[in-house]
């Protein structure tokens, strides 16, 4: 996916994800902030419902990256998702 710049609205704050793990492992999240960021900052949203799921995971750790670097919560599913996505990043090609 080619970079992006990403407006975060007013009053829309990394909680509001809502970020939760189910028991099967799925990461469930409430879109209507993805929704938001989409429209704030004019990206189709079907890149992100529709497109292969790092997508979104991938949208997701970069907040949660820029959350944390302003002094934001830790949050353990996003800590965890960023673990899987740096672990992915490093892992051989095979």
């Amino acid at each position: 996916m080619p970079l992006m710049t990403i407006r975060v609205p007013d009053g829309v704050v990394f909680a509001d994800l809502q970020l939760r793990r189910e028991r099967s492992g799925a990461v469930r999240f409430n879109w209507a902030v993805i929704e938001r960021l989409c429209q704030a900052s004019a990206l189709d949203l079907a890149l992100f419902q529709n497109g292969p799921e790092d997508n979104v995971a991938g949208l997701i750790v970069a907040w949660y990256v820029e959350h944390r670097r302003r002094g934001g919560d830790r949050d353990p599913v996003a800590e965890a998702l960023l673990y899987e996505v740096q672990a992915e990043d490093t892992a051989p090609l095979n």
